[in-house]
């Protein structure tokens, strides 16, 4: 299937083989020097191949550069520096306005002539008649201090500037005293917000450069004219001990996922990069090495006015926030947004080596024996009892990557993430999606197994499905009663008149007898060939057979079974000789069998099907298809809701339409799971819609 393989490699960022789209026709050949060379060491230098084939035998041999996710600035991020300087040869300088103000009240020539002295009239003219101008002409100027001391190196001096600016600009936004002169609508507010976060940001910065910061501690910091007390804790599910350190994201740009989500507010977005947990504990395999979380980090200041007179030891409550959790918090009885940052932290995680090592989409196409060890479920967030997953399968020759932009977006929905969670299944996508589909079956039931053994956490019963191409397959058979309909496929002989092992007994009839998932409530499938696919041809599947090495489990059981059961089955090649590939044609048995077989009667299904508007020369027969999959192949009648997109076959659960569908659906399903058993809670409050808050 060249074409197929193409397209999902080709037009797939999330895929490193071939993210430059080549303009080859469908027959063409390669005969290069290198591709003859790569061809005869996969015994094919003597075939006609299709370039898109060789490519990627070619990266399976030297390996391909990767697609980056984050790159690191040079200058991090920062709101300040260009109305203070603080990237230019003078700088940093302080703005206009705060000029204006030492004007004001004749500051302007004690602060040309000595800071210090400056900085305590300030104080002494705060404390006897608080000035909302004046707080933030402290802030700000203590803020330029920070600067210049930490360019000379001196970075106690620093640290003690930024912790005057942040305790100032803390107080001119929350502070009781400038309640009445304080104006939100006034430019100078927002500005105080970008001078508090800034602050706390230069403040982490030194600190995590001179100790690890751990939540649960209490940290004195010393600086040459106070001392800062310094409580940290850790508001969410995390455990203290579980984040190995942090990076800050200001200090990174987005390079490939489509958009960045962010909240504006209060706060510092960090990367927490997670600790792995003890070795014995069986719920580690489901989050990956190397995994990355959303972190904002907040402090809150004692009460006061005045910029703290020397000698006083203010303190504080460092808090790192879960923006997953809360994206607003209570400070002094008013709601507060938290400044957040959902995608970069993701794409760090996307870009580390340890992801990177795991995702193999080709290994898992050409060798899904070798694969078998990545297979499994994974979270990327915290499992969480109270919310429902949605559990997102990708099709051939693709790996969870390609669900990225969608994860990224739907999490950006308050009313999404408050909900869900979202978890992501790997799968060696060279054997046949049936095999596939048995192996998911094992692997959830042995995930729920860690998570919830006593099976009480109800949100998990209500599970959603989102399946692209062949991973919409594998999805389907989870709603499935077999009957007896799948094994009359293979064999007219009843089942437990078959010879072999126990072992090899249970393998074969494992896969083609089975119930439904109970805990599955919805399905939505995204250009999936119901009815398979014309790119699983002759030719095609001639070069599967040359290229996609069969676990040799299930080779293995197959032939064993064959030879002890002589004219039991009908066609021993669906034991012994099928791949992925063959599996697609529109020939298989099995789509009919699958067709009519009997659903769960409490799963609802959805459907997205890509359309083109101006359909490729070499795409199928039909005007109506993606560029792989025909309409009339994609079509369900049993759906609740049919979409189409134009989209290619790759894209199409990549573009805002579909994300926008796949969000509208699980809206609806939450409306119905909430209508059927929702306990009504009366809330104290009534807070915004969409809102999720921390209240201390």
């Amino acid at each position: 299937m060249p074409q197929l393989l193409a397209t999902d490699c080709a037009t797939n960022r999330l895929h490193t083989p071939c993210d430059a789209p080549l303009p080859i026709a469908r027959w063409s050949v390669v005969r290069s020097r290198a591709a003859v060379s790569i061809a005869a060491r996969f015994g094919v230098a003597d075939q006609v191949v299709p370039p898109l084939i060789l490519l990627a035998l070619l990266c399976l041999a030297s390996g391909c550069t990767s697609t980056r996710y984050v790159s690191s600035r040079s200058v991090r991020e920062n709101p300040l520096t260009n109305s203070l300087k603080l990237v230019t040869f003078r700088g940093p300088e302080v703005s206009e306005r705060t000029w204006h103000t030492l004007n004001r009240f004749g500051l302007a020539d004690q602060y040309t002539q000595d800071h210090q002295k400056c900085f305590e009239q300030i104080r002494q003219a705060i404390t006897h008649s608080p000035d909302s101008e004046l707080v933030y002409a402290l802030s700000e100027l203590s803020y330029v201090e920070g600067k210049k001391a930490e360019r000379s190196g001196d970075l106690l001096h620093a640290l003690n500037h930024y912790g005057i600016a942040l305790t100032n600009s803390y107080d001119y936004l929350f502070s009781e005293d400038l309640q009445i002169t304080r104006n939100a609508f006034d430019p100078q507010f927002r500005a105080a917000c970008d001078l508090y976060n800034e602050s706390l940001e230069d403040t982490l910065r030194i600190l995590c450069s001179e100790h690890r910061i751990e939540p649960g501690s209490t940290y004195t910091i010393s600086t040459p004219d106070r001392e800062f007390i310094v409580r940290t804790e850790m508001r969410g599910k995390w455990k203290p001990e579980e984040f190995d350190r942090y990076e800050f994201v200001s200090d990174f740009d987005i390079e490939t996922l489509n958009n960045r989500h962010t909240t504006y507010g209060l706060g510092v977005p960090l990367i927490a990069v997670r600790k792995p947990a003890a070795k014995d504990d069986s719920r580690e395999r489901y989050y990956p090495t190397g995994l990355s979380y959303a972190v904002s980090a907040m402090m809150r200041c004692s009460p006061g006015i005045g910029g703290r007179r020397v000698g006083e030891s203010p303190t504080c409550v460092l808090e790192f926030f879960d923006p997953l959790e809360a994206n607003q918090i209570e400070i002094a009885k008013q709601w507060v947004p938290l400044e957040t940052d959902l995608t970069t932290p993701l794409a760090y995680f996307l870009d580390s080596p340890e992801f990177r090592k795991r995702n193999h989409a080709t290994e898992g196409l050409l060798d899904p024996d070798g694969s078998q060890e990545r297979r499994g479920v994974y979270m990327l967030e915290p499992y969480d009892p109270n919310r429902i997953p949605v559990l997102m399968v990708h099709g051939l020759w693709s790996s969870p990557l390609t669900w990225m932009d969608m994860f990224n977006d739907l999490r950006s929905f308050p009313e999404i993430r408050e909900r869900y969670q979202f978890w992501f299944y790997l799968y060696p996508t060279g054997q046949p999606f049936w095999i596939s589909a048995q192996q998911l079956r094992k692997d959830l039931a042995a995930m729920r197994e860690s998570f919830d053994p006593g099976g009480r956490d109800r949100a998990v019963d209500q599970m959603v499905l989102v399946g692209h191409s062949m991973g919409g397959l594998v999805s389907r058979l989870q709603t499935m009663e077999s009957g007896n309909d799948f094994w009359k496929i293979v064999s007219d002989h009843p089942a437990d008149e078959m010879k072999g092992t126990q072992a090899d007994r249970v393998k074969l009839v494992s896969t083609l007898f089975f119930k439904p998932n109970q805990s599955v409530g919805r399905v939505i499938t995204i250009g999936t060939p119901h009815r398979g696919s014309d790119f699983s041809n002759d030719y095609t599947q001639w070069l599967a057979r040359k290229f996609i090495k069969l676990p040799q489990m299930f080779v293995s059981t197959g032939q064993r079974l064959t030879r002890e059961n002589p004219d039991f089955f009908r066609d021993t090649k669906l034991l012994t000789a099928v791949n992925a590939v063959d599996s697609l044609s529109p020939k298989s048995p099995i789509f009919p069998v699958m067709l009519r077989a009997k659903k769960s009667p409490n799963v609802k299904f959805h459907n997205i099907i890509g359309v083109l508007e101006k359909p490729s020369l070499l795409g199928p027969k039909s005007r109506k298809n993606d560029g792989v999959v025909e309409y009339a192949s994609a079509h369900m009648d049993d759906v609740e809701s049919e979409i189409t997109v134009d989209a290619e076959h790759t894209q199409i659960h990549m573009t805002g339409k579909a994300i926008f569908e796949v969000r509208r659906i699980l809206l609806e399903h939450l409306q119905e799971v909430d209508a059927n058993d929702r306990i009504a809670i009366q809330p104290d409050e009534v807070m915004r819609p969409g809102m999720d808050a921390y209240r201390r």
